[in-house]
C-alpha cells in the first residue's frame, strides 16, 4: 500500500494500473489496494481519485477556500463561450466528429477560430481522418479534458437524456439555433472557467 500511495503522491500525472502493477506485481489486486488506501484517507482533506485513466491524490472540494486563502490561486482560467462549451460537449459525446458534422448538427458553420481556441486550451485534438470524401480531420477530447472535468473515462460523462430531463439541455433549442447565435465566430463569454 505504501509503495502505491507514495508513487501516486509523487507523480505529476495520474498513475495508471500498468505502472502500479509494475510496483507491486501482477498478482496483487490494484483495486483492493486502492480501496484500502481510500479507507485510510477517510476523514483526511485529500482523497485518491480515479481520473484520466489513472489515479491521483486530490484535495477535497470542501477545503478549496482554505487553500486559496493560504496560497492563492495558481489556476490559469480559460474562459469558454457558450458556443465553445456546447461544441466541446458535442465533441465529447459524438467523437470522433468533423467540423462539418458539428456544423450540420448546429445548423450553422462552426468557425475555425472556435475549434482553434478549444485546441489551444488542450481540450480537443485531431482524431483519425474521416472516411468521408476529402478525408477531413475529426476531433476528439484529450486526456487534459478528462483531467479538467475530473473524469476517469468518457463513460463518466453525464447521461445525455438525463441532462435534457434536468432542463440543462434542450435538443430542440440547440437544433433551432436558439442556444448559440455566436457560433460562427462571436465570443460572448459565459463565464465558464476551466482550470489549467
Amino acid at each position: 500500500m505504501g509503495r502505491v500511495e507514495a508513487t501516486i503522491f509523487a507523480a505529476s500525472e495520474p498513475v495508471g494500473r500498468e505502472a502500479l502493477a509494475r510496483i507491486v506485481g501482477k498478482s496483487c489486486s490494484i483495486d483492493l489496494l486502492i480501496d484500502d488506501i481510500r479507507e485510510e484517507l477517510r476523514g483526511r482533506p485529500y482523497d485518491l481519485i480515479a481520473v484520466a485513466g489513472g489515479f491521483r491524490h486530490l484535495t477535497r472540494p470542501a477545503y478549496a477556500d482554505a487553500i486559496r486563502a493560504a496560497v492563492g490561486s495558481s489556476e490559469k482560467a480559460v474562459n469558454l463561450t457558450q458556443a465553445e462549451v456546447l461544441v466541446l460537449m458535442c465533441v465529447a459525446y459524438f467523437q470522433p466528429i468533423t467540423r462539418g458534422e458539428l456544423s450540420s448538427f448546429f445548423g450553422k458553420e462552426v468557425s475555425r477560430d472556435l475549434i482553434g481556441h478549444l485546441r489551444g486550451a488542450g481540450l480537443i485534438a485531431s482524431g483519425p481522418r474521416s472516411p468521408t470524401p476529402g478525408a477531413p480531420y475529426t476531433y476528439v477530447t484529450t486526456k487534459e479534458f478528462l483531467l479538467e472535468f475530473g473524469l476517469d473515462t468518457l463513460r463518466d460523462l453525464p447521461d445525455f437524456e438525463a441532462l435534457e430531463d434536468a432542463g440543462l439541455l434542450s435538443k430542440e433549442k440547440l437544433l433551432a439555433g436558439e442556444i448559440m447565435p455566436e457560433l460562427a465566430g462571436g465570443h460572448e463569454d459565459v463565464g465558464v472557467d476551466i482550470e489549467e
